[in-house]
């Protein structure tokens, strides 16, 4: 009688490890399952704007309507872009991206107004003009990308009132708000109807 009772706690213990197991691999499995997403919804519709952007540009190749060094640029852009991305995402853990903007440095002229910022001395964080914070430098596929996050309005306004912002040794960097009668005015949000 006492055998058996040993002999049925020990086979309950034993289901119940068994049990107790099995569950922890189902829930190992269900974490390391690759059709989960690894991403948000924003992050992962972002993800796959690029994916379009990519098909737009690679039909455009295959019609001949851009010439391959056209090509290439783009690509590599598009690819510093998906990098950066996830590399925030990861980062952060958010389901949030900022207005990424992917710049090489023959395109410095088109986005920042003269004397140009030079490359070597670009700082992860700091804002340029008001507008845009280095995020840092991509190489995608041998091609060198500085990326930014766009300054929404209130940021902008924000450092402007502040003038908080590192100064750099180029001029570049915004450093003391804006003088004037408007400058402690903050814009007004627009919301759509």
């Amino acid at each position: 009688m006492r055998r058996e009772r040993r002999l049925r706690g020990l086979l309950a213990l034993t289901l119940f490890m068994l049990s107790a197991s099995a569950v922890a691999g189902a829930q190992t499995r269900r974490r390391a399952d690759p059709a989960a997403p690894e991403f948000g919804p924003n992050v992962t519709a972002y993800l796959g704007y690029l994916r379009n952007e990519q098909e737009v540009v690679d039909d455009r190749a295959s019609r001949r309507e851009i010439d391959r060094r056209y090509y290439l640029h783009n690509s590599n852009r598009i690819n510093a872009l998906r990098q950066m991305a996830m590399r925030i995402a990861r980062a952060s853990g958010n389901d949030y991206l900022p207005e990424l903007e992917a710049i090489s440095e023959g395109e410095f002229e088109q986005y920042f107004e003269e004397p140009l910022p030079r490359a070597s001395e670009l700082q992860q964080g700091l804002v340029l003009q008001f507008k845009l914070r280095f995020l840092g430098a991509v190489l995608s596929r041998g091609e060198k990308f500085y990326l930014f996050a766009r300054l929404d309005p209130y940021e902008q306004a924000e450092l402007r009132k502040q003038g908080e912002v590192k100064s750099g040794t180029n001029g570049h960097a915004s450093s003391s708000p804006p003088a004037g009668p408007d400058s402690n005015v903050r814009p007004r949000r627009v919301s759509a109807p």
